[in-house]
């Protein structure tokens, strides 16, 4: 009898042992469960080729967290896009697709061991509208401008960390963003005879030496008084980017801005005037005067469209001033260029871009009987790229038949700003950059 209650005694204690031991371990788990302070996120938004993108959200977690804690399953990323401009602003809403994911530092960098941030990449495209930062005002005003994005990233999966678990995270409060390049460009304005330009513009690094000056003259799409986005309606920006820079050993970028349109004439739209050419000659006259260390024989004019046209106005009546010349899907119609234009032109040295799918300014209308013109007239150092269409050359965007993704055969800048022109000069095949790196007056 003593040995049967001694062994329901032992029993007992185990069981209690047990049980005591199962509480702490609960109450250990659930202290495992960790708070973290009110989190919040950045947007990362780069300009592609279509225009600029939001391509990353960075996540302040509030506690540090190992490198390998999350994946793209991790978050499930929601954003709605408006545009207060609009009657209705409301564009859409939906789920981007999370690519990469990425504990980082603050400065979005991937860690090494440990950090307080996670970046999560989206998919991005030149048919996700999802991504898109800004927003083209077709049936209004007819200019693009950033449009305003309200992101919710909700956790689906768990964060294993040694102090604990990190779950349920709701993060929908915006804490700024990042637009890379555009940030590197200042801002301002310049008024003459009441007509006021604003401008975005990039100063290189200073050195000892005299820099070029590249204007580049936007389309009819990014006109109005927000000068970034002459640079990010299409990507611009990238005359500021270390590969274009380096043909120049650095070089001022000046982007001006019309309120309207370049091609508003003094009697019509496009008449071979512009009510801005004035003031935007007296713009580059103060902005090359403020940094004296431009170098007055190296100053190069570009533009698409719109900005094209503004262009051939600018060598045209100007063209003593210039080094040389780039424009893009240029909209002059030829009809308005007189024969002693063309003998004043015929000096300088142009490079012409256009598409032969481009049905908004046709070729064959335009830059072509100029061109020949030129030619004709004895011009030595004017060039003609004319693509026969607009496609992607990053390899990334495909057609359904695997073919390179099309773009439309207006935008023709695109392979200006990613320095895809290139010509055989001289027995020599030479890029756009590098041919217009080499002119000075």
């Amino acid at each position: 009898m003593f040995h049967v209650l001694k062994r329901h005694a032992k029993t007992a204690m185990l069981s209690t042992l047990v049980a005591s031991s199962t509480l702490f371990f609960m109450s250990e788990g659930e202290a495992k469960e960790l708070k973290t302070q009110p989190t919040s996120y950045k947007t990362i938004t780069e300009v592609e080729d279509w225009g600029a993108a939001i391509t990353k959200v960075m996540i302040d977690i509030g506690k540090p967290i190992p490198k390998d804690s999350v994946t793209t399953d991790t978050f499930d990323v929601h954003v709605s896009r408006s545009d207060s401009r609009l009657a209705t602003p409301f564009l859409e809403e939906g789920y981007r697709h999370v690519t990469k994911a990425y504990v980082a530092d603050k400065n979005g960098n991937p860690v090494v061991k440990t950090g307080k941030y996670v970046v999560l990449e989206m998919q991005i495209g030149p048919e996700i509208s999802l991504g898109s930062a800004i927003n083209y005002d077709w049936a209004g005003s007819g200019y693009n401008d950033w449009n305003e994005n309200s992101y919710t990233i909700t956790q689906k999966e768990a964060i294993e960390t040694p102090a604990g678990t990190i779950s349920g995270l709701v993060v929908d409060t915006f804490n700024g963003g990042v637009k890379e390049l555009v940030d590197d460009f200042s801002t301002g304005e310049a008024t003459y005879d009441d007509i006021t330009l604003t401008y975005a513009d990039y100063s290189p690094a200073k050195d000892k030496e005299k820099n070029p000056l590249i204007i580049w003259l936007h389309g009819a799409g990014e006109g109005g008084t927000d000068p970034t986005i002459a640079i990010s309606g299409n990507k611009a920006v990238n005359f500021a980017s270390d590969e274009i820079q380096s043909y120049f050993d650095g070089a001022y970028v000046l982007a001006p801005q019309t309120p309207t349109f370049w091609m508003d004439g003094f009697t019509g739209f496009g008449d071979g005037t512009s009510k801005y050419q004035d003031a935007l000659m007296s713009l580059i006259k103060e902005y090359v005067t403020k940094n004296k260390d431009i170098d007055p024989d190296r100053i190069y004019i570009g533009g698409d469209s719109n900005g094209g046209y503004m262009t051939m106005l600018m060598i045209r009546d100007y063209t003593d001033y210039f080094a040389a010349a780039f424009p893009t899907c240029e909209a002059l119609n030829d009809t308005l260029i007189t024969d002693s234009d063309i003998d004043t032109m015929k000096n300088l040295p142009i490079w012409f871009i256009h598409a032969k799918t481009d049905d908004v300014v046709p070729a064959n209308q335009f830059v072509v009987p100029t061109y020949n013109r030129l030619i004709e007239a004895g011009a030595e150092d004017v060039h003609l790229s004319l693509f026969d269409n607009v496609i992607d050359t990053s390899g990334l965007y495909k057609q359904e038949d695997g073919t390179p993704y099309e773009y439309h055969g207006h935008w023709s800048w695109i392979y200006v700003y990613n320095n895809d022109v290139e010509k055989t000069i001289d027995g020599k095949s030479v890029t756009l950059m590098e041919w217009l790196s080499s002119k000075s007056k």
